[in-house]
């Protein structure tokens, strides 16, 4: 779709991103001479009056809050097709996820991030708030001046999943990413601050290791984890503890609060940061304000669809450049996954097939070639419904492979084994587990000559009937984005 001229009384210069619930356009307050970034609800989801009542208290938990580390929200309106929008301020430097794809932080940066990330979510505690979604596509990066220089602060986006801690013991959606969110919340308890607390020390974690402490596939497996494995990185044994009992499945052994932790984990790296801190540095790059309104610059442009020369069953790969620079259209990824779902870390697009049985959000590269026609499955002979979306035409052949996804639905029960990939060194060990209350099993291929990952996954979604997806992406983070965001409806 093209973008709108204007949303209330704010012209629109470009389209940041947009989800299964909602896109974020870059538009200009003429008022203030400033970029704003404007959250509209999706259009399919106009008439769910839970989806827009959730839509509208993200803005007021927002709204609740006057802190530099959790973004702010400036208006609010309806469109005249009742849609309502949030108007939000702008991250210019991307998210944590992006730089994290760039390089990984100093340990002195990363104690600075969590010092601001954990001043948001106190902030938000203190207004009785819970955001119960700490990951680093939901630490956003923006541009400010301290003592004449500019620097990058860190602030929390995306209240979708955020709760009045009045209602966390009514019964609400379990909702979060399975690598971060407390065991608590993967159960459906009533929850308190704690449970943020327990996902900043996991991204503690990842900023300190280098890695995730956990690889959960599902929501069950974060019901009940082991305690995080050892950061191998020679930072004193004092910091690992301070991280485990943030971390404790027992959320009575935690810090009785977010500063607490905070506090703690900067006194076991004392020696170990600089002073003082090392800012992360800004990218010049990203700093330039939106055009006004009137200047030069090509609005956003409808997307053309290709068939791609798909062979059906057959196996695809992929391979992308690594990223070097973090796009303007990423940086309100963490606004754009509200209501739980997990979005894209990039600009991306939801694709529906022909028949509305299936869709999936990918990233806009991955539509430069879009088949959502049926398809008739290995020994069948009925049509059935599927979409393949990818880089290139032949993004799934051997000769010339790129990145994208393939999802059909087709007749049977799940099968033993899944399609191989002996071209890839790496196979991981099938994980057969139930999701939403569907039966599936995924198999992952790594180190692939291609240089990427190449997961399939085979769902069980009626007696009768599967649902075979097949995705190949750069990095592992990039194909669960996807994954996460397939929807099927029979």
């Amino acid at each position: 779709m093209s973008a709108p001229s204007r949303l209330g009384r704010y012209p629109v210069r470009r389209r940041i991103g947009s989800g299964a619930f909602a896109t974020v356009w870059l538009a200009y307050d003429e008022q203030l001479d400033s970029p704003v970034a404007i959250k509209v609800l999706a259009d399919n989801w106009t008439e769910d009056f839970h989806a827009r009542q959730r839509f509208v208290e993200e803005g007021r938990f927002l709204r609740k809050v006057e802190s530099p580390h959790v973004v702010s929200v400036y208006d609010a309106g309806e469109l005249p097709d009742s849609r309502p929008y949030l108007v939000m301020s702008y991250a210019d430097q991307g998210s944590l996820a992006d730089r994290l794809d760039l390089e990984p932080l100093t340990v002195s940066q990363a104690v600075h991030v969590i010092a601001q990330v954990g001043a948001g979510l106190h902030a938000l505690h203190q207004r009785g708030v819970l955001h119960r979604d700490v990951k680093p596509a939901n630490v956003l990066f923006r541009t400010v001046e301290v003592n004449g220089a500019p620097q990058v602060s860190a602030m929390l986006g995306d209240l979708g999943l955020g709760k009045a801690m009045d209602m966390s013991s009514r019964l609400t959606i379990i909702g979060g990413t399975p690598s971060f969110v407390s065991p608590e919340q993967a159960q459906g308890e009533p929850l308190d601050p704690r449970a943020d607390q327990f996902s900043l020390a996991a991204l503690t974690y990842l900023l300190l290791a280098g890695r995730a402490p956990y690889n959960h596939a599902s929501l069950n497996a974060a019901a009940d984890p082991a305690p995080p494995p050892p950061l191998d990185n020679g930072l004193p044994a004092e910091t690992e503890a301070v991280i485990s009992k943030a971390m404790a499945k027992d959320r009575e052994e935690r810090y009785a609060d977010v500063p607490a932790f905070v506090a703690a984990l900067s006194t076991s790296l004392a020696g170990h940061t600089d002073e003082p801190p090392t800012w992360i540095p800004v990218d010049p790059d990203l700093t330039l304000p939106a055009p006004r309104p009137g200047t030069s610059g090509s609005l956003d442009t409808d997307w053309t669809t290709q068939a791609p020369s798909r062979k059906p069953g057959a196996p695809a790969r992929l391979s992308r450049k690594r990223l070097t620079a973090v796009g303007l259209a990423a940086v309100l990824v963490g606004l754009l996954s509200g209501f739980g779902a997990h979005e894209l870390i990039v600009t991306d697009r939801t694709i529906e097939d022909v028949s509305g049985t299936i869709s999936v959000t990918v990233p806009e590269a991955w539509t430069r070639a879009v088949d959502t026609e049926q398809w008739v499955p290995p020994d069948a002979e009925a049509e059935q419904a599927s979409i393949s979306a990818g880089t290139a035409v032949g993004w799934n052949q051997n000769d010339d492979p790129g990145q994208g996804i393939f999802l059909g639905v087709l007749p049977g029960e799940l099968p033993p084994v899944v399609p191989q990939h002996p071209e890839c060194e790496v196979t991981r060990p099938a994980v057969t587990d139930r999701r939403n209350g569907d039966s599936y099993m995924t198999v992952e291929f790594t180190d692939c000559p291609h240089g990427g990952i190449t997961i399939e996954r085979v769902i069980q979604v009626t007696a009768n009937r599967l649902l075979w997806v097949q995705v190949r992406a750069e990095d592992r983070s990039a194909a669960i984005e996807v994954l996460d965001s397939v929807k099927l409806s029979l």
